[in-house]
Parts: structure tokens; C-alpha cells; sequence
């Protein structure tokens, strides 16, 4: 049984045209195609592993990093091991303030975000008490007003979310 006729639409057919417009088609005999229009949906699980303690504090309004114990960096995201010497890291809280470095205006948000008709806005954040910039969204502010080194702070979601990185965001302090 075809899969149109299990309640998928019919398929479209067509010949397409050889698109370097060449007397001799190598691929003539391949311009007759079928385009079939598929939904696929799909579940699955997944561990976020050695991080779940990160995603688990933002569900607490706690902003975590990792700090490395040898040479004292503090990670955000956080990292298990210290990417400069591989060093086993520690749970460090952040105070979730910190200045606008760089940002972006996306034409489209992922799948996941929930925008309201807003703009997407990306952020890179230099986070006190971090040794690296973090990206994330940015909220409450129409991009012509943002400067860079602007002091932001982390805002976090009081009702439930659709994605983990839903939970938390940037706004300006």
C-alpha cells in the first residue's frame, strides 16, 4: 500500500529541466520526480548528564557555573572538566548580573522559543564572576536601544516552560 493511500496526500510529479540548460542531459532520464510532502513527528529522551545540576537550579532561580579547582576559571555553560587542563570542576553560583558585550537580531527563533511577536534577540554577556562570555537570549528591550558594556541580569521564568533554556534569559538591569 502506498503511503497516499494511508491518508498522506498524493504525491506531485514533475519533470524538471536540466538547469545548466545543456543540449545533451547527462541526466535526462532523472528530470522525472516525485515530491512527497511528509510530517514526521517524534519523542525521545535524553540525559543531560554530568550539567543536570545547571538546569535543575534555574528551575530554583540559581544561576550555576563550574569552577576549575586548579586554575580557578569558572565556566558558563558549565563543563564537568576544566577545558584548559582537564581538571574535575566544582558548582559555582553566579551572581547573574554582568554587561552586554555583542548581540544579534535573528529572523527566526528556534523552534522551542516562544517570542510573543518580539524580536529574537542573542546575547553575548560577560557574567560577574565567569571567565567566559555567555550567549542567550535577550529580552525587554527593542534592539536600537542596546549599547554595548550596558548592564544586564539574568531573569528567570516563574511558570512552566516548553525547553530547558526557556527557563532563564537577559534583561537589562
Amino acid at each position: 500500500m502506498a503511503s497516499w493511500e494511508r491518508g498522506l496526500s498524493e504525491p506531485a510529479r514533475r519533470t524538471v529541466t536540466d538547469p545548466l540548460g545543456r543540449d545533451q542531459d547527462p541526466f535526462a532520464d532523472f528530470r522525472r520526480v516525485m515530491l512527497l510532502e511528509l510530517e514526521q513527528r517524534f519523542r525521545y529522551r535524553h540525559s543531560l548528564g554530568k550539567t543536570s545540576r545547571f538546569f535543575l537550579a534555574l528551575e530554583e532561580g540559581v544561576l550555576l557555573g563550574s569552577r576549575c579547582l586548579a586554575c580557578g576559571g569558572v565556566w558558563l555553560p558549565p563543563r564537568a572538566l576544566c577545558p584548559d587542563d582537564l581538571t574535575i570542576t566544582s558548582w559555582q553560583e553566579l551572581p547573574g548580573t554582568g554587561r552586554l558585550m555583542s548581540w544579534t537580531g535573528c529572523s527566526r527563533a528556534p523552534s522551542y522559543a516562544d517570542t510573543g511577536g518580539a524580536p529574537y534577540l542573542l546575547a553575548y554577556v560577560a557574567l560577574e564572576g565567569a571567565s567566559t562570555l555567555f550567549l542567550h537570549r535577550l529580552r525587554g528591550v527593542d534592539e536600537g536601544e542596546l549599547e554595548p558594556g550596558m548592564p544586564v541580569r539574568v531573569a528567570f521564568s516563574r511558570g512552566p516552560v516548553g525547553h530547558p533554556l526557556e527557563r532563564f534569559w537577559f534583561e537589562p538591569a
